[in-house]
């Protein structure tokens, strides 16, 4: 979303984790998504580095974007994403894979995830997002994960006591920039043929 926004030109490569391809692992041990290659060689394969990389490439047009920059490196911004990554992250993967995670119930695992769901219901009782009242990359990064948890149980989530919440991720769900970025394209099989372009 965030390198769409910037309008960096990439080149695309559509992956099944199901069947990593051996470039990808070559680039990164990980084994996951999203890399980033560099034309340096340099592989960025952190979603936040990715995102700082993508704001330095026009950290001379920043007037021209909406999203706030300073709330991403305010202290506020950084604790929602440190508490995102850090116990949210843990609560939803044993809520959606619960069957790997079973020293807990599925609903217990839920219960402890809404404990972050609780503190951006308040939240949003104050801005319209999550830090003011425009949106910034704080709810950019959260928005993925909260998508998650939303969609595990929707009908659950859409009779939940998080009013603010729903209607945030709705807006989300809704823009311009979450659907561009959720573009279809032809899985790579290693040929050029099947590595697509945006923003060119």
């Amino acid at each position: 979303m965030v390198i769409n926004y910037c309008g960096i030109p990439v080149e695309l490569r559509e992956v099944l984790l199901s069947n990593k391809p051996k470039d990808m692992l070559a680039a990164s041990l990980k084994g996951t998504v999203p890399v980033l290659v560099l034309p340096s060689g340099t592989v960025l394969d952190e979603s936040l580095d990715i995102i700082r990389w993508a704001f330095d490439q026009v950290s001379s047009d920043l007037n021209k974007l909406d999203f706030r920059l300073c709330d991403y490196i305010s202290q506020s911004g950084t604790n929602l994403i440190e508490l995102n990554d850090g116990m949210f992250k843990r609560a939803l993967d044993g809520y959606k894979y619960w069957q790997r995670f079973p020293e807990k119930s599925q609903q217990q695992h839920r219960s402890e995830a809404e404990q972050f769901l609780k503190q951006l219901e308040a939240l949003l009782g104050v801005h319209q997002f999550l830090l003011s009242e425009h949106p910034s990359l704080v709810d950019i990064v959260i928005f993925p994960f909260i998508r998650q948890f939303a969609f595990v149980d929707k009908d659950w989530f859409d009779q939940s006591c998080y009013p603010l919440l729903q209607n945030w991720l709705q807006h989300f769900l809704e823009s311009k920039l979450f659907l561009s970025a959720m573009a279809k394209y032809p899985v790579w099989d290693g040929s050029k043929d099947t590595r697509n372009y945006i923003n060119l």
